[in-house]
């Protein structure tokens, strides 16, 4: 299976994302084009390491994924998955234009030396972008470039197979994030994704990923760090990240920006470092510029983020809304609004092929 495969005519199809602290799915009905929401399920999970919880034990996987499609009565077995950005080599290779055999060949002897292992435990793929002249005059290509390890793919093939549920395609995180938070939108955009235990930065530019990075830092940091500060619980750490006027009482004169700046600061710091990297480069002899950035992920719902990031990275932040692009009921639309920065993967994943 390639990690982009060709599109089926199906109608209706389920999104799966499995993370660090919970699998989240969602069926999305092609309704004349537009995506129409049919149901959703989320289960939460004890936080692993993502190697870990994708390790030996997948089989633990196949009760919940079970259980999850018959209490939210999915009506499709069509399934696109997301392969997380931790665990996927990206990048952007320029070859020589020419037929479609001279291409693969150039970039197989590229990917030989980009990617530090075999490239028989890879699965590749890869997106041309588009065709310049360089300096000599000779056509060169931009190509995206993609691989994930054969074991992994193979993982999601099996865990599938053993839920009655069909694989038609292998999505990368960022493509997902891409079709449910920006769509259209050509801009050069950065997408956050604070989750559980990592936070992926993304930088976007007319609808490709140019730049991928993981921390291994997340909201479970967030919770560990105001539980330590404050001498409180877990429970009631994980619940004060949602309440502004509860961080207010510790915030000298109600101001939290100086608390987020604690919490956040290696999320914070990597986001300087992709900021800045992107902006360093050229285009047509002026630096690139980043226009806006996305915040998602369960920890993007922590009190005025968008508007500390804006203030501290003069770029415009926004919360991301995935459903903006999906029909449903409108009185669901506030458990979707609580739901919505963790279903961002899993909802791209099931617009794929409604497009």
């Amino acid at each position: 299976m390639g990690l982009f495969s060709s599109k089926p005519a199906k109608q209706s199809y389920i999104g799966l994302d499995i993370g660090q602290s919970g699998i989240k799915m969602v069926e999305l009905m092609n309704e004349k084009g537009r995506a129409r929401l049919v149901t959703y399920a989320y289960a939460k999970l004890p936080t692993l390491s993502f190697e870990a919880a994708m390790g030996a034990e997948i089989d633990t996987f196949v009760p919940f994924v079970k259980k999850m499609l018959s209490k939210s009565k999915m009506t499709t077995k069509i399934v696109v998955a997301a392969l997380p950005i931790s665990s996927v080599f990206s990048s952007i290779i320029t070859v020589p234009a020419g037929t479609e055999k001279e291409m693969n060949e150039a970039i197989q002897w590229q990917a030989k030396k980009l990617i530090p292992v075999p490239l028989t435990e890879i699965t590749l793929d890869h997106k041309n972008i588009d065709t310049n002249a360089s300096s000599d005059g000779k056509k060169m290509a931009r190509v995206l470039l993609t691989g994930a390890p054969k074991s992994l793919v193979s993982k999601y093939i099996d865990l599938t197979k053993k839920c009655d549920l069909e694989l038609i395609s292998l999505e990368t995180e960022a493509f997902a994030e891409i079709r449910s938070l920006i769509g259209k939108d050509r801009s050069n955009i950065m997408i956050i994704d604070i989750g559980s235990a990592r936070t992926n930065i993304s930088v976007i530019e007319k609808g490709i990923p140019f730049l991928n990075r993981s921390v291994a830092t997340g909201g479970i940091n967030i919770t560990q760090t105001i539980s330590k500060t404050l001498g409180i619980s877990i429970a009631q750490a994980e619940s004060m990240k949602r309440d502004i006027r509860a961080m207010q009482t510790f915030a000298q004169a109600s101001d939290i920006s100086p608390i987020l700046s604690t919490l956040l600061k290696p999320v914070i710091d990597e986001i300087r470092y992709s900021l800045g990297q992107y902006q360093e480069q050229k285009e047509n002899g002026q630096n690139k510029r980043i226009d806006k950035i996305i915040l998602t992920g369960g920890s993007a719902l922590l009190p005025k983020l968008p508007e500390f990031i804006t203030s501290l990275m003069n770029v415009n932040t926004y919360l991301g809304d995935p459903w903006a692009r999906v029909v449903y009921p409108l009185d669901l639309r506030p458990v979707l609004d609580e739901l919505g920065p963790r279903f961002s993967v899993a909802i791209g994943c099931a617009m794929r092929d409604i497009e």
